[in-house]
């Protein structure tokens, strides 16, 4: 026998009985704290009722409330697993009651409103009334009541508790089921951040240490606080933009890195930041909308303004890198544009096509005389259609090429009347620069690459030439209808998708939910 062998023989009877010891003290500690449960209570309450309570009781009748009480839950799963795996210790009632605790968190379930949110989605009122019968030894009357009412507390401080820090640090609403054209990477609840909830030792502190901490939020709540009202809306119109936004702001989809380009669809606006302040921000033009006459205000909405129906042509919110950038691109002209707008032109006029410096392909194989086809009548899937580099090409001399699943990107564009005007919801969904050789720099830095670029925009037949970026930048497209700017003045812009509309029906909804839940 080896010497290790001997070792490892001689050392697994002490592993054993280390294992054994360790065991037995684990299984005694719980046992000890879980038979002391009914003469904690009456030394907490002072009611008689509780001295015949045990751990073994309580667990009977907690599996039979939290059977009933699922259909009341936001998470049922998860806040049965948590008690199972305590075996329905009561960590509420017996750590968190006496001390305060619970008539703290409820404080901060009241104060719900501070941050848009109704207070009745979080059962304050419940959850004291329920605290203040374990604080009357005489409210409780017998052992039934008293094991029903440990479990009702349990589970409506558990839920609730979830429910508000989750709302608090990742939003009641998640984006990307509301949004038909949202991309953009956000974080949402787990089981991990809520369990963490759960186990919270000091509630206060915890509550404390999710509220928002972003001066726009906090800009934003002020004004909701002040109950002011915006110029040429109602106080109820200003409200929502508040509530709306400060959800947004509650989402965990912001930018994390020191340098990127943003872009904000409803203030038709570009920028790139750097360390948190704008080096470099120009117009834009984005894709047109379904509300770009702002007919459906915050005021009067109905019913079916809750289901996201995006225009065609809407730019998509999404965050992506912006990888290379094509100067004197070639546009390939999508399908719809095509079957909609080019060849309804060409039907009119046999030579816009070569006019527009269009290109025609069949099959992959480019069409000689294209002016001899008869367009009105034309197959509309079955051609083609690219713009060749050139001063009236759609894109203008440069686009910045990122990847998404909607083929949008940011371009220049020989269309600048659009720059003069208020509303510039008017592209097909790409994002037309007001500056796009500024951006350019911006970028790629100044240097022989950005020399090379200048120099290619400039040149009268010109080639279509792809520059990679030496380090990929971010870029995020968002919506954002209400934000403080640089002198804390608050900034209110049309809702020209209907995106706040649909996001406050959904809120709505959450809360009308939350009462007919209450009412079973």
């Amino acid at each position: 026998m080896t010497i290790s062998a001997t070792i490892k023989r001689s050392a697994l009877p002490v592993f054993v009985f280390l294992f054994c010891v360790l065991t037995l003290t684990i299984q005694s500690c719980k046992k000890k704290s879980r038979s002391d449960l009914g003469a904690e209570l009456f030394k907490k309450t002072k009611n008689k009722v509780f001295k015949d309570a045990t751990p073994e009781g309580l667990a009977e009748v907690f599996k039979k409330v939290l059977a009933n009480d699922k259909a009341k839950l936001a998470n049922p799963k998860l806040i049965s697993s948590f008690y199972e795996g305590n075996d329905y210790d009561p960590v509420f009632v017996m750590d968190h009651i006496f001390n305060g605790d619970v008539d703290i968190t409820a404080s901060y379930f009241e104060k719900a409103n501070e941050h848009g949110l109704d207070p009745r989605m979080f059962k304050a009122d419940q959850i004291k009334q329920l605290v203040a019968k374990f604080k009357d030894k005489k409210a409780i009357k017998n052992l039934d009541e008293a094991y029903r009412d440990i479990a009702e507390l349990e589970i409506l401080t558990a839920n609730s508790l979830i429910n508000y820090s989750s709302a608090l640090e990742y939003g009641m609403i998640s984006p990307r089921k509301i949004y038909s054209r949202y991309f953009t990477a956000t974080k949402r609840p787990d089981s991990t951040s809520m369990l963490k909830t759960l186990r919270a030792t000091n509630l206060k502190a915890y509550l404390d240490s999710i509220q928002p901490k972003d001066p726009q939020y906090l800009m934003l709540q002020k004004a909701l606080l002040a109950g002011g009202t915006a110029k040429g809306m109602s106080k109820e119109e200003t409200q929502r933009y508040l509530v709306v936004n400060m959800e947004r702001l509650r989402w965990k989809n912001k930018p994390s890195q020191p340098e990127y380009v943003i872009v904000n669809i409803p203030d038709y606006r570009l920028d790139v930041m750097q360390n948190g302040k704008s080096i470099l921000n120009m117009k834009v033009v984005v894709g047109e909308g379904r509300n770009t006459d702002n007919d459906i205000s915050l005021v009067e909405y109905s019913e079916s303004d809750k289901i996201d129906r995006p225009f065609s042509r809407e730019t998509p919110q999404l965050n992506s890198m912006i990888h290379s950038v094509q100067v004197n691109p070639v546009w390939n002209i999508p399908q719809s544009i095509a079957s909609k707008e080019i060849m309804v032109e060409a039907a009119q006029d046999p030579y816009y096509l070569s006019n527009k410096g269009i290109d025609v392909y069949e099959n992959g194989k480019k069409v000689d005389d294209p002016e001899t086809i008869d367009w009105s009548k034309a197959s509309k899937d079955k051609y083609e259609f690219k713009q060749r580099p050139s001063d009236d090409n759609s894109l203008g001399k440069i686009k910045f090429l990122f990847n998404n699943n909607s083929s949008v990107y940011l371009h220049d564009t020989p269309a600048k009347s659009g720059f003069t005007k208020n509303m510039r919801a008017l592209s097909h969904g790409c994002v037309r620069l007001g500056d796009p050789q500024a951006l350019a720099k911006a970028v790629f830095g100044e240097g022989a690459t950005y020399n090379k670029i200048v120099k290619a925009m400039s040149e009268d037949n010109p080639e279509p030439t792809t520059i990679a970026l030496p380090k990929k930048m971010p870029v995020y497209i968002t919506y954002i209808t209400c934000w403080a700017d640089e002198n804390n003045t608050l900034q209110y812009r049309p809702d020209v998708y209907g995106l706040d509309v649909v996001l406050y029906g959904h809120l709505q909804k959450f809360l009308a939910n939350a009462e007919q839940i209450a009412s079973l």
